[in-house]
């Protein structure tokens, strides 16, 4: 962890670079000391939404991509994969040869990655081309994780970090929540090409509020004390958080992503949009809730997370049927889920300290590495035990995080967060 004086020293640099620079946004809680910066931070939000949303729109609108492409839709469909793969493979190195970059150049670059993939997908007519163009929005997505969450910290007050990361992060609710049913509506009444044209459009407009209010920030020095992953990974308190990330995704995307095939078991595949939007709408407000009390009861908040998905996964498990049930399972899924992202980012750039980019950039690469995971883990549980063994197989996951989670009091997950009271 910092000593105080390298402490004083990062938030006296900020604070000059806020009042040199920092435009409207960050002026505004320049003076004070105690306001948020709210049209930088949305802006960072809606930059969290697109990521997002690039991500999963694949899967709303894969029998006409599959169609028009030629190819089977479960080849289609691992324009996701690619996706996630692209960003697991270089988040971290790119973190490391960026490191020297000023951050909002960097951030601009990541926004341009995602306006190119997303017009190469919307005119391609060749797969190969499209894949390509998948994988180079999972690079720029590496990036953007990486630096959004350590951002939202440099543009807020310190007692008020948390709730700064927290309304960055109501980006990956909306795009679930809103964003891919309303893309999957275009797809089916405009077409998908449209729909993608429309997202590079909306990037367009980011990359352009991005440059109107968000301040910007140096990176790190190139003076050999630029942290590395090996090191990052001995700070105490960073290992636990990633070990509960990793387990946390995998757990919660094995369930998420064959929640089709769960719901056709017990009757209500019609009801899946409904569902994910309860799912969406829980989410949200675990978002509000985490962003409001997260500077005090991170460890509090982070453990009632791990015990409501757990809930819901119980609930699911026998649910037989009752919607009534699944309803329920899913609003606390939602709830216990929808803060992760916070929670999660939070504690690593609290462990890390001045390794902070670092540990993000690891955090981002397990992420994803436990998506990819846990669409392979869940398909294989789904063709050799059926879709029922989904939930059971998210309790056996969440043991050992509620063990971690409960054991990292002193770092990690600690019970007060030292310079945030």
């Amino acid at each position: 962890m910092r000593n105080h004086t390298e402490q004083s020293t990062e938030q006296s640099t900020d604070a000059r670079t806020r009042a040199a620079g920092a435009g409207a946004g960050a002026g505004a809680h320049g003076a004070e000391g105690r306001r948020l910066p709210l049209a930088p931070l949305l802006a960072l939000a809606t930059a969290a939404f697109i990521t997002s949303l690039t991500e999963t729109l694949p899967a709303g609108v894969l029998p006409a991509m599959s169609r028009d492409l030629d190819v089977g839709e479960s080849t289609m469909g691992q324009s996701v994969t690619i996706y996630a793969i692209g960003t697991a493979l270089t988040a971290i190195p790119l973190s490391a040869a960026t490191a020297g970059w000023r951050r909002k150049r960097l951030l601009l670059t990541a926004m341009a990655g995602f306006a190119l993939a997303h017009t190469v997908t919307a005119v391609s007519g060749n797969f190969p081309l499209t894949m390509a163009a998948r994988f180079v929005a999972g690079v720029a997505a590496g990036l953007a994780w990486a630096l959004l969450a350590g951002y939202a910290r440099r543009m807020a007050p310190v007692a008020l970090q948390g709730r700064a990361i927290a309304i960055v992060m109501t980006g990956i609710p909306v795009a679930l929540a809103l964003g891919v049913p309303a893309g999957t509506f275009l797809g089916e009444a405009l077409g998908w090409r449209v729909t993608f044209s429309l997202i590079t459009a909306v990037t367009l407009a980011v990359i352009g509020w991005i440059v109107a209010t968000v301040p910007d920030y140096p990176g790190q020095r190139r003076d050999g004390r630029t942290a590395t992953t090996p090191r990052t990974l001995t700070i105490p308190g960073v290992a636990p958080v990633l070990f509960v990330t990793l387990v946390f995704v995998l757990a919660h995307t094995i369930l998420y992503t064959y929640i089709a095939a769960f719901l056709d078991r017990l009757g209500m595949g019609g009801s899946t949009g409904l569902v994910l939007l309860v799912f969406g709408a829980a989410s949200m407000v675990s978002i509000w809730i985490v962003g409001i009390h997260i500077n005090r009861r991170l460890r509090a908040l982070t453990l009632a997370g791990v015990v409501l998905v757990a809930a819901a996964s119980a609930l699911l498990a026998m649910a037989s049927g009752s919607p009534v049930l699944v309803y329920a399972a899913v609003t606390l899924w939602g709830l216990g889920w929808g803060g992760a992202p916070t929670l999660l980012q939070t504690a690593v750039g609290d462990a890390g300290g001045e390794a902070a980019d670092a540990a993000q950039a690891v955090l981002v690469t397990l992420w994803n590495a436990a998506m990819a995971g846990g669409g392979v883990v869940g398909g294989i549980l789904l063709g050799l035990l059926g879709s029922g063994s989904l939930p059971w197989s998210v309790l056996a996951l969440l043991l050992p995080v509620l063990i971690v989670v409960t054991g990292a009091r002193a770092h990690g997950f600690p019970a007060r967060r030292a310079g945030r009271e």
